[in-house]
C-alpha cells in the first residue's frame, strides 16, 4: 500500500488528503523515460552490436566513425534548428548552401588559385548572403518559407554543379586540412568544434534573452509581438545564423576532406531531418534543442554503422533515416499535443 498523510489548513480548518505517492512517482518514472529514452535504445544498440560483431565494433576505428565523421550533420542541424525553433519548420535550403560553400573554397583555391584562408572567407560570406536572401524573401515579403527555401536550394545546387563541370573537385591544402583534422584525444578537431557549436546554441537558448525570444517567437509570433519581442528581427537573424553556420560548416567539410562533390549535398537532407526531429524526444520531449539533436546524430551513426558491420549493404542508411524520421515526427507530434 502506498502511503498518504492528511494536511490540516492553518485557516480553514480543512483537512486534505494528497495524492498517494505512488502516482508522483509514477509521473517521475514518465518523464525520466521521456527525457532519456533513446539515450537507453542507443546504448542498447552498442551493446547488440558489441555482442554480434565484437571483432569490428569494439574498435577504435569504428569509434572513431561514429563521433568523428558526423562533424558535417552537426553542423547542418544547428543551422536548421537556427530557423526551425523560431517557427520555420521546413528551410530546404540548408543542405544546398552547406554545399556551396564547400565547393566555392575549393573551386577557389584548386582552379583560380586563391589562398585558402581567403577562399574560407568568399564562401562564408556567400552562404550568408543566402541566409539574408532567405530573410528578406520570407520575413519581409512574406513569400511562403516551404517556395523560397526549396527553389533556393535548388539554385543554389545548379550553381555548385555549374562550379565543378558535374565533378568532384579536390586538391586543397594538407596545411589547411587542419582546421578539420588536427588530432585531439584521438579525435579530430571538428569533433570538438560541433560540441562547442552545440554547447553554446544550447545556452544562449537557456540562459539568455535572446534565446527565450527564439522560443516565444516559435511558439506564438503574434503574443510575442504584443509583448514587445522585435519578431521581425528575431526570424531575420535566425535565417542569417543559418547562413552563417552552412558556411562555416561547408568550409570544414571541404577542409577535411581535401575538397567536395557538390551533388553529394543533397545527401544530407533526410539524416539532417531525422536527427532534428529525433532530437525533440530526448532531454527535452517535445521540444526542438541542440544537445537533444546532438545525440540523435551519434545514435543514428551508431545504428547505420552497426548495421553495415553486419552485412547490410548502403541502402540501410536510406530506410534507417527514413524510419526514424517517420517514428520521429510521430513522437514529435504527440509529445507536443500532451505538453499543450
Amino acid at each position: 500500500m502506498s502511503k498518504t498523510s492528511s494536511v490540516t489548513d492553518d485557516y480553514t480548518g480543512a483537512v486534505s488528503t494528497p495524492v498517494p505517492h505512488r502516482f508522483s512517482r509514477s509521473g517521475s518514472l514518465g518523464r525520466f523515460s521521456a527525457r532519456f529514452a533513446v539515450i537507453g535504445v542507443w546504448l542498447l544498440l552498442a551493446v547488440l552490436f558489441a555482442l554480434l560483431v565484437p571483432d569490428t565494433f569494439l574498435t577504435v576505428g569504428a569509434a572513431r566513425t561514429i563521433f568523428g565523421s558526423q562533424q558535417a550533420l552537426v553542423f547542418l542541424t544547428a543551422a536548421l534548428l537556427c530557423t526551425i525553433i523560431v517557427g520555420e519548420f521546413v528551410d530546404m535550403s540548408v543542405a544546398s548552401n552547406f554545399g556551396l560553400a564547400a565547393t566555392l573554397v575549393t573551386v577557389l583555391n584548386v582552379s583560380d588559385g586563391v589562398n585558402p584562408w581567403v577562399a574560407a572567407i568568399i564562401a562564408i560570406a556567400a552562404a550568408t548572403l543566402v541566409g539574408v536572401i532567405n530573410a528578406l524573401l520570407i520575413v519581409k515579403v512574406g513569400v511562403n518559407t516551404i517556395v523560397v527555401t526549396l527553389g533556393m536550394g535548388t539554385f543554389l545546387l545548379g550553381i555548385a554543379l555549374w562550379q565543378t563541370n558535374l565533378m568532384p573537385v579536390s586538391g586543397l591544402p594538407r596545411d589547411f586540412g587542419q582546421i578539420a583534422l588536427f588530432d585531439i584525444a584521438g579525435l579530430p578537431i571538428s569533433f570538438f568544434l560541433g560540441l562547442i557549436l552545440m554547447a553554446g546554441f544550447a545556452y544562449v537558448l537557456s540562459f539568455t534573452p535572446l534565446g527565450r525570444n527564439m522560443r516565444f517567437v516559435g511558439e506564438n509570433r503574434e503574443v510575442s509581438r504584443l509583448a514587445g519581442v522585435r519578431v521581425t528581427r528575431v526570424r531575420f537573424g535566425a535565417f542569417i545564423s543559418a547562413g552563417v553556420i552552412a558556411g562555416v560548416g561547408g568550409v570544414i567539410s571541404a577542409a577535411g576532406t581535401g575538397g567536395f562533390d557538390a551533388a553529394s549535398s543533397q545527401t544530407y537532407l533526410l539524416p539532417m531531418f531525422a536527427a532534428t526531429f529525433l532530437g525533440t524526444a530526448v532531454l527535452m520531449p517535445g521540444r526542438f534543442n541542440p544537445i537533444g539533436t546532438l545525440i540523435a546524430i551519434y545514435f543514428l551513426a551508431t545504428g547505420v554503422l552497426g548495421l553495415q558491420l553486419l552485412g547490410a549493404t548502403s541502402w540501410v542508411s536510406s530506410v534507417f533515416y527514413g524510419g526514424v524520421l517517420v517514428i520521429a515526427v510521430t513522437i514529435s507530434t504527440v509529445l507536443n499535443r500532451r505538453s499543450r
